[in-house]
């Protein structure tokens, strides 16, 4: 059969979770044996979100090929347990970019250049390059925001003629909208699912199902309300109840059959779904044995979307052990005071150094690090994470003077920490750093050759600075252990201290390839070891 096409939109509010339930969808196609590939459209101007503040966006989240992308693909990459690329990402500043650029190279014949066709022509090419390149049975597009939102609106057009183009049978519409619940007349309320369906309407799109958040159970009266004022069949209201796991809702909308409504929808022949993985997975989630207390020290962590990724491969490593990952949030500037870092991490089983950028808690981070290498807690440092181990063993176990990284000290005496020779030139900030997969070599009999299982493997970078050569030697006569590097041996990937228990840090970012069903070796190390030592 030839690509079939599903439109994921959201009314009434924001974070409502249609990406949740986007990758939910595909996962619930997956396990009936169909291909599935996802993109998210997202109406902001950014040409993608690699500049944007952690505290408004959240995580960048960086696929195989180096795109810079929206912290969605995460979720499409683990439920679907797919790489994707920099298509299934589209921005409304990457498609009037590519617009603009085409009209300076005079490609439009000296038309006027409209949103109408231009933009929406744009953006549907986007569509079909994803389809071209991955061929998918099932082709799921999210668009980000709400509708109504003005600079949704060139999208949403875009849908309407796709959809038109396609056929029926060949593509439909899924509007994800809130039914809340009032405590003081104890009444579900189902008029802002009813306005936010006729605001898509009045953009020309009916869409074909309803997937309904909300708190409590939607009596079946009330199903039938939505289907009436909205125009859709009864059995495509679709109940999405808070969960307790976002693991746990590819199941819930199994027990809604929206498989099956999509299915019949797109005249597409029905398939049993094999969820039994899925199933042992939600049912180690609810049956755990331990409780694993884990530090994340971070300089984002009012916003705990910034580090996303992060916690789900702690939770995926959690719940390979049979272990519910207890995440505290540590702030890095509240430990520039030694005495209240030790205090903040006087109960932690293990501690983990996140990514980030600019001189800001690093002084804090430091100190972590110090107590879990002093402490023989197990750690894992990520990118910035695995720079500072370096920092904080240059200073207190070297004692090296004035030691820094020239990212927060130009004129620091001992730059252990170096911008990237490709990166001396660089003047602009946008998708310019070291970013995607990139292979490395393990070193024999080291701790991260033993947790991988293999002697090369490869990982995505987000980074300009990596570890000064000028000082490896020093480094490595103390006692620190480079166990992966580049092919060519210049640039330093993962460092350990064999001598303790769990002491990795990886300059790479391994939060971006873990699976609820397949754990990253090296989040799996840090709460294996964790777990042994609670034992």
């Amino acid at each position: 059969m030839g690509t079939k096409y599903i439109f994921i939109t959201g009314g009434v509010v924001s974070s409502l979770g249609k990406g949740i339930v986007s990758a939910s969808l595909g996962k619930l196609l997956r396990a009936r044996g169909f291909s599935v590939a996802v993109q998210k459209f997202d109406p902001y101007i950014n040409v993608d979100p690699g500049t944007m503040s952690p505290f408004q966006h959240g995580e960048v989240f960086v696929t195989d090929d180096g795109a810079e992308t929206d912290l969605d693909l995460g979720h499409y990459e683990r439920f679907i347990d797919a790489n994707l690329s920099h298509i299934n990402n589209v921005t409304s500043g990457s498609v009037y970019q590519t617009v603009i650029e085409k009209e300076r190279k005079g490609e439009y014949l000296g038309a006027t250049v409209q949103t109408i066709p231009h933009i929406t022509n744009e953006i549907k090419s986007r569509i079909y390059k994803a389809t071209e390149q991955f061929k998918p049975d099932f082709l799921i597009i999210e668009i980000g925001g709400t509708i109504g939102d003005i600079e949704g609106l060139p999208f949403i057009e875009a849908i309407r003629q796709f959809k038109a183009e396609a056929g029926v049978g060949n593509a439909i519409s899924i509007h994800c909208t809130l039914v809340p619940y009032l405590e003081t007349s104890g009444e579900l309320k189902t008029k802002p699912s009813q306005h936010s369906v006729n605001v898509l309407r009045s953009y020309g799109i009916q869409p074909e199902v309803l997937v309904c958040r909300t708190s409590h159970p939607i009596p079946l009266d009330e199903k039938e309300k939505l289907a009436l004022f909205c125009s859709v069949q009864k059995d495509a209201v679709i109940e999405c109840r808070d969960m307790k796991s976002i693991y746990e809702v590819p199941l819930a909308l199994e027990e809604q059959n929206l498989a099956a409504v999509v299915l019949n929808l797109l005249q597409t022949h029905y398939r049993h779904a094999d969820l039994k993985s899925w199933k042992d997975l939600v049912d180690r989630i609810h049956n755990t044995k331990y409780t694993i207390d884990v530090a994340i020290a971070g300089k984002y962590t009012k916003l705990s979307d910034a580090y996303i990724s992060v916690v789900e491969a702690l939770k995926h490593a959690g719940y390979d052990d049979n272990a519910k990952v207890n995440i505290h949030w540590i702030n890095s500037e509240d430990c520039k005071d030694y005495e209240k870092c030790k205090e903040l991490l006087k109960d932690i089983q293990a501690i983990v150094v996140p990514g980030g950028f600019g001189v800001r808690g690093i002084e804090g981070k430091l100190n972590v690090i110090k107590y879990a290498r002093e402490n023989n807690i197990p750690f894992l440092g990520l990118c910035l994470g695995m720079q500072c181990a370096v920092i904080e063993y240059a200073r207190n176990v070297l004692k090296l003077p004035d030691v820094n990284s020239h990212e927060f000290s130009e004129e620091c005496e001992n730059p252990v920490i170096d911008l990237m020779l490709e990166q001396k030139n660089v003047t602009a900030y946008g998708g310019t750093m070291r970013l995607g997969q990139y292979e490395c070599k393990l070193k024999d009999g080291s701790v991260a050759q033993k947790a991988y299982g293999t002697d090369v493997i490869y990982e995505r970078h987000r980074h300009r600075y990596e570890v000064n050569n000028a000082y490896i030697e020093q480094l490595e006569n103390a006692g620190l252990v480079f166990s992966g590097k580049s092919p060519d041996g210049k640039l330093m990937e993962i460092l350990e201290l064999p001598n303790l228990d769990w002491f990795v840090a990886s300059q790479f970012h391994p939060e971006f390839k873990s699976r609820p069903e397949r754990p990253h070796p090296l989040f799996k190390g840090l709460i294996d070891t964790a777990v042994k030592k609670l034992k």
